[in-house]
């Protein structure tokens, strides 16, 4: 049977699809861009008839319909792997709950361990003339999350970028159970980056001097990842390569400024390396159709074993705050979780092994209160109730606006003093009297 054939057979409407769902049912919903959009409006006039279905997905870049029903806790519960804004309201209303884990073991999770999705739904660029469906720029866990799934509905969308990877970057048609047509929403864009403020562009300065001709980059999200891109973009270094987690529209600028060839890079040369991609659209036009640019699933990109084996690695990430034990949180308020672990471990574990490599830690030394009032992210101890995304063993380099400290090795005397030798001037004399308290703190450090 020819492939245009079976896409008639196969082609349906989000109302029918949906009726496959039952309560009770495991349902993934895709992956950052793509979440259903037609299906997602259906599955939510079906929703009232259900109870206990368990949607599972992450990095939501709008609020989905299921999201909007009347009193959605009795119908569903909502499973995210990375949570956003969206899906902090969702837990304090009761029904969203964040699955955590490292990202780059979620393949793995869903081959091996992970309760079977019934269904799933998710959105694709359109068929290919060899009967593939593109996840676009979403690969992450998607080939092995649909390994598992006993019906597959894809969502066609027209705008939805095809993003060339090598493998596990798309799904064949048959493989998949229903084909909905959806009406081509243009890509939901993260917004340009805010203008990068005086802080931001203080840490940009001391982590780009670091940074050699050659070296292999790992951007996370924000301002100030962003602000190192933009600076690296404006710098004179050359050569460099690409192979992170999420691609950002930092990369865009970096590759479009000459900086980037990937020549240097001892495996997948030339190639810029990522298991997802969010930002305006002109990184989804970037990476349309780009044969420079490689899609590939997350237990590739994240494992540290890949990372190791990228000379000269540079891993720059953010973090909500650090205590004087050395200790980060990258993911949460106390109890209150923000974002979650994502694969900030595997790049700060992979980067250090890397021969030359340099993870970094970054984040401004104070921030804000509703009130007005300045407070540290410099902490004695962090707040009851918060994540330690990285632990004091694993954390290289750790840069504020007031400098760039390396607590690899250090005593735990020593690695106080480092972190309060860049904390904001205001605060030391505070963090060192609570460092005297916890008996890291030495009359000979000094003050």
């Amino acid at each position: 049977m020819d492939f245009k054939t079976m896409y008639e057979q196969k082609k349906t409407t989000a109302e029918e699809a949906v009726k496959v769902v039952n309560s009770g049912d495991w349902v993934d919903y895709g992956w950052c861009s793509g979440v259903p959009v037609a299906l997602d409006a259906a599955m939510a006039k079906r929703l009232p008839e259900l109870s206990d279905v368990k949607f599972r997905g992450g990095i939501l870049m709008w609020q989905p319909e299921i999201f909007k029903i009347d009193n959605p806790k009795e119908h569903m519960t909502w499973n995210s792997w990375h949570m956003g804004g969206i899906e902090r309201k969702a837990i304090a209303e009761g029904f969203s709950y964040y699955a955590p884990i490292r990202y780059s073991e979620l393949p793995r999770y869903y081959r091996d361990l992970a309760a079977p999705c019934r269904v799933a739904m998710f959105q694709v660029a359109p068929m290919d003339s060899h009967g593939f469906f593109n996840f676009g720029p979403n690969a992450s866990h998607m080939a092995a999350m649909c390994e598992r799934a006993e019906i597959i509905i894809v969502e066609v969308n027209e705008n939805m970028p095809r993003c060339l990877g090598g493998h596990e970057e798309s799904i064949h048609i048959s493989k998949v159970s229903f084909i909905v047509e959806g009406n081509n929403p243009p890509m939901a864009c993260m917004g340009a980056a805010a203008p990068a403020t005086e802080v931001d562009q203080a840490v940009a300065k001391y982590i780009v001097n670091e940074i050699p001709d050659g070296a292999c980059l790992q951007l996370g999200i924000g301002g100030m990842p962003n602000a190192v891109g933009s600076l690296i973009a404006k710098s004179d270094l050359k050569d460099l390569g690409v192979h992170t987690e999420m691609y950002v529209d930092a990369f865009v600028d970096i590759a479009k400024a000459g900086k980037i060839t990937g020549s240097r890079k001892c495996i997948d040369k030339y190639r810029q390396v990522y298991a997802f991609a969010s930002g305006t659209q002109k990184l989804y036009d970037y990476l349309d159709e780009n044969p420079e640019c490689m899609s590939a699933p997350v237990d590739y990109t994240n494992d540290i074993r890949q990372i190791a084996s990228l000379d000269n690695f540079i891993s720059i990430n953010n973090a909500v705050d650090i205590d004087l034990f050395g200790q980060v949180n990258a993911e949460s308020a106390g109890t209150k979780q923000i974002s979650g672990a994502g694969g900030q471990l595997d790049f700060v574990l992979g980067a250090y092994l890397s021969n030359g490599g340099k993870s970094f830690i970054c984040m401004s030394s104070t921030f804000k209160q509703k009130d007005g009032t300045v407070k540290s992210r410099i902490r004695p101890t962090l707040a009851d109730g918060s994540i330690v995304t990285d632990t004091r063993a694993n954390v290289h380099y750790f840069v504020t606006e007031y400098g760039i400290v390396n607590l690899k090795g250090l005593s735990s005397w020593q690695k106080a003093e480092a972190i309060i030798s860049v904390a904001h001037p205001d605060f030391r004399d505070e963090l060192i009297e609570e460092a005297e308290k916890m008996h890291i703190w030495k009359q000979s450090n000094k003050r």
